[in-house]
């Protein structure tokens, strides 16, 4: 099979191409295996959203949902059993990737339980669990960049265990991320790890930004404020880019980790499908094309991208001028951009947590079917 041109030549501009799905039925049928083959697919990312629809909507998970309704299984339990084992396989189709790329791709993204979000010990205790069950190496932990969740990112790193750090809206909390992960590299040296087999990447959102932002700008209705609309995305991930190339490019820090063989934190986009039907629907891959970066992309959006997208290589490299001018306009308009990235995370979390539930309750009704 032949990789598809417009997805090659991302991956060949530096963009890691993963895709934001996965079900037993993707896993089973081979789909997974032909989006590797066909459409530069180098990572998977799950989250509890993903999982909520995966296991509710397919028969595929019948059969394991009977053994352990006959064994008497609580939910907690049976998601979990279902989870790791769908990510378990995922990863073993996705390990020649991993040993191609010397581990730096060919990574599957599992989720600690959203309603520890606000919790930073019992965060680190399901994040070690999980990675204990699926017991692979090309696993990623994935833990939000919540407050509770800076500490938390720092202590499983500690303990040898690479983490891709999901919800992050604002540069701020960017820059707080990537502290932690150079304070848990400090740790696991310490403890006597390999800091060259840590990987970890920053998952920093996109289009959500964009939504709430433009929303805002429509409530203000001026000329200026209305001019500003779909800026605000790229705008805030080029800024993103920026930090991290000061961190790991400029500042003083990590050349000492890097020269026990750490590696940089890698900037992930993430929110990249088109939320406003009136923007391009490759936007948010198109237009954020850097070196040494990841795209993780819904189904939607990859075969759009596939069938039409481009490839814009100057489209973060050397704009974070441009990007500031962008936000000091904002703030000049009257948006709150602070309130924006605090109401954005809260969000987010509770919409992973009510995701979590819808799942609770639909595995649940189907454990007590199964038992009669």
């Amino acid at each position: 099979m032949s990789q598809n041109k417009n997805l090659a030549e991302l991956s060949a501009a530096g963009v890691s191409v993963w895709l934001d799905d996965l079900s037993r039925d993707l896993i089973n049928s081979g789909a997974l295996q032909d989006e590797i083959d066909t459409h530069s697919i180098v990572g998977v990312t799950t989250n509890p959203a993903i999982f909520q629809n995966s296991i509710s909507k397919s028969e595929s998970y019948a059969e394991q949902i009977n053994a352990l309704a006959a064994s008497g299984a609580d939910v907690d339990a049976a998601i979990t059993a279902i989870t790791t084992d769908d990510v378990r396989a995922a990863c073993d189709v996705l390990a020649p990737v991993f040993a191609d790329s010397d581990g730096h791709d060919g990574r599957v993204s599992i989720e600690v339980d959203p309603r520890l979000a606000n919790k930073t010990d019992e965060t680190v205790a399901h994040a070690v669990e999980l990675w204990n069950l699926v017991d692979r190496p090309n696993l990623f932990i994935k833990i939000p960049a919540t407050k509770a969740g800076l500490p938390a990112i720092t202590r499983v790193i500690a303990e040898g265990i690479s983490v891709n750090v999901t919800l992050i809206f604002s540069v701020e909390r960017y820059r707080e991320v990537m502290d932690a992960y150079l304070d848990g590299l400090d740790a696991a040296l310490r403890n006597g790890h390999d800091v060259a087999k840590i990987e970890s990447v920053a998952s920093f959102f996109v289009s959500r930004v964009d939504s709430e932002i433009d929303n805002r700008l429509t409530a203000i209705g001026t000329p200026e404020a209305l001019a500003l609309r779909g800026k605000a995305g790229l705008a805030n991930a080029r800024l993103a880019y920026a930090a991290y190339r000061e961190v790991f490019e400029t500042e003083t820090r990590f050349p000492d980790l890097q020269a026990h063989g750490a590696l940089p934190q890698r900037a992930l986009w993430a929110s990249t499908g088109t939320k406003n039907a009136d923007y391009p629907d490759t936007l948010y891959v198109s237009e954020l094309v850097a070196p040494n970066t990841v795209n993780t992309v819904p189904v939607k959006t990859l075969n759009a991208f596939a069938d039409h997208g481009w490839v814009n290589t100057d489209s973060i490299v050397g704009q974070a001028k441009a990007s500031k001018e962008v936000f000091d306009a904002l703030t000049a308009v009257g948006v709150d951009l602070a309130d924006v990235f605090e109401l954005l995370e809260t969000e987010g979390v509770s919409k992973f947590d009510d995701a979590w539930n819808d799942l609770l309750g639909a595995t649940q009704t189907q454990l007590d079917a199964a038992r009669g």
